[in-house]
């Protein structure tokens, strides 16, 4: 009994803390995120409160808040015009690796890192936080600009390019042979291609399905898809990410504007919950001794990212207003580069962990700021 209600109570403070960190945020004309990262790192490992009781839902309800995030974003979308864009981006994907990635590896090898962790950390500074991002868009009110879809692309390209990259890390960090990287590889990319064909057929039966009077109805049959969806993309190999986005990707335009009212205040209340999340793991007292290096990092990689978003951007046509929102847009590194990190640390690199964290929070933090600064919108819709 007592620790239902020490749960009860913690959650109860964390909701109406997040609620008041919107309003503040909105006040001053910012997105919500940064406040809610920091607010994690005071609460969490080493903070000023432990959590201990709100951490077992947190967890699960933080994944959940991705999922939706990236459900949302794909309900802006068509199956057509996500094939175009990616048809369209495979360069820019490279550049992002060669830019972005190579920043993160050549920067180990300066700080003197063995090589199997200057590789984790090339994983580390290449993929940006898909769930920050979609979050960070829709703040600023830029779902429908001109940049956005190559922005999406990259994103996508990222998640997808994870399945390659992880396996091939996870043996070089273990000393696993190359034939296990090789089959593990095989599969995530027979799994990831299934999908991308699969949410391409499957509009007009999930249609069918989701086409029902009652949005309580719709709510649960499309929340259990994705989760579904989602839970077989990450058991291949893939990302969870990729599966909802796909899900959303596949519901017909005729169902996307309802199924985006019904939808958005749970999104709202686990998006938060995941931002505030990401900073729980995170200890103060390590950041300190790893912040110069994170330093330069995060403002190398801050450059490399405004450079991937302006050439994504310049191939769809966007001027250079645009190109900077792009750029900006996909600054902020999260939940790929925590999983890298844990990754290196559990094959014997602890070195990696800490970096990691301060890098990932200058990022998470830094990156909103930047793209709610760096070209001025008008159309802002913080919330």
């Amino acid at each position: 009994m007592h620790d239902v209600a020490a749960l009860l109570l913690e959650l109860g403070a964390v909701v109406l803390g997040v609620s008041l960190l919107g309003l503040v945020a909105h006040r001053i004309g910012i997105s919500p995120v940064p406040l809610m990262l920091v607010a994690g790192v005071g609460l969490g490992s080493g903070g000023l409160v432990d959590i201990t009781h709100a951490e077992p839902f947190i967890g699960p309800a933080a994944e959940i808040g991705v999922l939706l995030l990236l459900l949302m974003l794909g309900l802006e979308f068509t199956a057509e015009e996500l094939a175009q864009s990616l048809a369209r981006h495979g360069r820019s994907g490279l550049a992002d690796f060669a830019l972005n990635a190579g920043a993160g590896f050549l920067i180990g090898l300066v700080i003197g890192m063995p090589l199997p962790a200057c590789l984790a950390l090339a994983g580390i500074t290449w993929v940006s936080s898909s769930g920050i991002v979609a979050r960070l868009l829709a703040d600023l009110g830029r779902l429908g600009n001109r940049e956005t879809p190559a922005v999406l692309s990259i994103l996508v390209i990222e998640d997808i390019a994870m399945a390659i990259f992880l396996p091939v890390l996870i043996a070089v960090l273990t000393g696993a042979e190359w034939w296990q990287a090789l089959g593990a590889v095989a599969l995530a990319v027979g799994a990831v291609t299934t999908i991308l064909f699969a949410s391409r057929r499957a509009s007009v039966p999930l249609g069918r399905l989701l086409s029902h009077p009652s949005d309580e109805q719709v709510l649960l049959r499309l929340l259990g898809i994705t989760l579904l969806v989602a839970g077989l993309t990450q058991l291949l190999g893939a990302s969870a990410a990729v599966g909802a986005f796909l899900v959303g990707i596949a519901v017909p335009p005729s169902l996307a504007v309802r199924a985006r009212s019904i939808l958005g205040p749970l999104r709202d209340l686990f998006a938060a919950i995941f931002f505030f999340s990401f900073g729980l793991p995170i200890v103060p007292a390590e950041l300190l001794p790893v912040l110069p290096a994170a330093l330069l990092l995060a403002v190398v990689t801050t450059s490399t990212k405004l450079g991937t978003g302006w050439l994504a951007a310049a191939r769809d046509g966007v001027q250079r207003r645009g190109r900077l929102r792009a750029g900006a847009a996909l600054v902020p590194r999260g939940e790929f580069s925590i999983v890298i990190a844990a990754l290196a640390v559990g094959a014997g690199y602890p070195e990696v962990g800490a970096l990691a964290a301060c890098y990932v929070l200058l990022t998470a933090i830094g990156g909103p700021l930047l793209a709610r600064w760096i070209v001025p919108s008008p159309r802002a819709a913080l919330a």
